[in-house]
């Protein structure tokens, strides 16, 4: 009998330090990859027939969820600013899977351009059943003085403002059963000293989700979010100092950064029917800090 192949073992520490001089970051250039193409997760048809929206879904948590949503049944779209190449490898670890992926250049901090998004999942796949929000960006700084107003409208326009135009847009879409899947972070709940309008916006996106969520109940559309901890993504390298990346995600219980794919399987809980129940809530793959939200 052939014998299992095993899953490997978590990488036990933080990356080496590296830094990329543009935002939003690109995944090919990170060392070591993250893992992100849910290469070892086994789907079991809990999204077929379902068609899905990830916005930032070229790499990180966004591709993982995308191409889990797609080996669970769905057809996704892709949401991406202009990381190219990262868009195509997602959209054809999509398709390899079976199903039909789009990816769609836009600016999400802009109400008109995330209107032209929706309509044209729309157009192509003839119905939404579920939105991901999860692009965002942000830009440390040592003291709240050194945050203009330019930094902190960009920052709540890419991470906030961009959930409330695409759920404008989607709604008349979505019919009952339908799911919005926000992502919040980790710092949302323990705050972060040189991330504060990033912090502040990921803190707004857990009242938007539970707010939300009562306003759509008697629609019956469930809305939830994910708040992740320290998790190996484009992000990182591309806003943080070569010596806080050698030091990522090691103050964590688990002592070691996340990968995309092992924040991906809770985005796919919520989508599906195990969460028939749930909205408004939050979960927190976060390496083991206990924020109690």
């Amino acid at each position: 009998m052939a014998q299992e192949k095993q899953k490997p073992q978590p990488k036990p520490h933080s990356p080496p330090p590296q830094h990329q001089e543009r935002q939003p970051g690109r995944e090919g250039e990170m060392q070591p990859p993250p893992e992100s193409f849910a290469r070892h997760y086994v789907g079991s048809g809990k999204l077929q027939g379902k068609v899905a929206l990830v916005t930032g879904g070229d790499s990180g948590i966004g591709r993982a969820t995308a191409i889990a949503f797609a080996k669970e049944g769905a057809d996704v779209a892709i949401a991406f600013l202009e990381e190219c190449q990262d868009a195509h490898d997602t959209r054809e670890a999509i398709e390899a899977c079976g199903r039909q992926g789009i990816s769609i250049a836009v600016d999400l901090g802009n109400e008109e351009g995330c209107k032209a998004l929706v309509e044209e999942v729309v157009n192509q796949f003839g119905r939404l059943d579920i939105l991901v929000n999860n692009a965002g960006e942000q830009h440390p700084q040592k003291s709240i003085s050194d945050i203009t107003a330019e930094q902190l409208e960009r920052t709540f326009r890419t991470n906030l403002f961009a959930m409330f135009y695409c759920v404008k847009a989607a709604l008349p879409h979505l019919r009952p059963g339908a799911r919005i899947i926000n992502t919040a972070s980790v710092t949302a709940y323990l705050g972060s000293p040189e991330l504060l309008d990033y912090s502040a916006s990921k803190g707004a996106i857990v009242s938007f989700t539970r707010s939300l969520a009562l306003a759509l109940a008697d629609k019956g559309i469930l809305v939830n979010a994910v708040a992740p901890g320290p998790i190996w993504t484009p992000l990182i390298p591309s806003t943080f100092s070569p010596e806080h990346v050698a030091r990522f995600g090691a103050n964590t219980a688990l002592e070691r950064p996340g990968e995309p794919d092992e924040v991906a399987p809770s985005y796919v809980f919520l989508a599906s029917e195990g969460a028939s129940y749930m909205s408004g809530q939050v979960l927190h793959p976060n390496g083991g800090r206990i924020v109690n939200g």
